[in-house]
């Protein structure tokens, strides 16, 4: 008899045990509040990277080398080609700077030309169709 008394103790401390911790689970629920201009500046960055991307459009690659050179050649060709838009883009191992998002090849082998003064080695980057 003592020894069902003490299973039946046992039996119901376990119980009692398990009944109580459920009822003082956690739950929880998370509430997140984001700056709207954080969306916005989100827009944008995935409007910029559609557009440098290769796409149908011609491009004009006027360098391609190491990191430091690459952003001084972004600085000259935007400030002497304000017409143009400019990139840099990475592509393992170097990087290289694109110029203009042309629409025709004939558009972009007239710039190709003007280009080419003051780049000699510039070349047209076929789209990637």
């Amino acid at each position: 008899m003592k020894k069902a008394l003490n299973k039946l103790s046992i039996i119901t401390a376990i119980a009692g045990f398990a009944v109580s911790a459920s009822g003082h689970a956690q739950s929880a629920s998370t509430t997140l509040k984001q700056d709207p201009a954080f969306e916005q500046l989100l827009a944008e960055k995935r409007k910029i990277n559609s557009s440098i991307t290769v796409n149908d459009r011609y491009k004009i690659q006027v360098f391609n080398g190491d990191s430091e050179t690459s952003k001084k050649h972004l600085a000259e060709v935007k400030r002497n080609f304000k017409q143009y838009d400019a990139t840099i883009v990475f592509s393992t191992p170097s990087y290289k700077v694109w110029v203009g998002n042309f629409k025709s090849r004939i558009e972009a082998e007239r710039a190709l030309n003007e280009l080419k003064k003051k780049y000699p080695n510039a070349l047209m980057i076929k789209p990637n169709k």
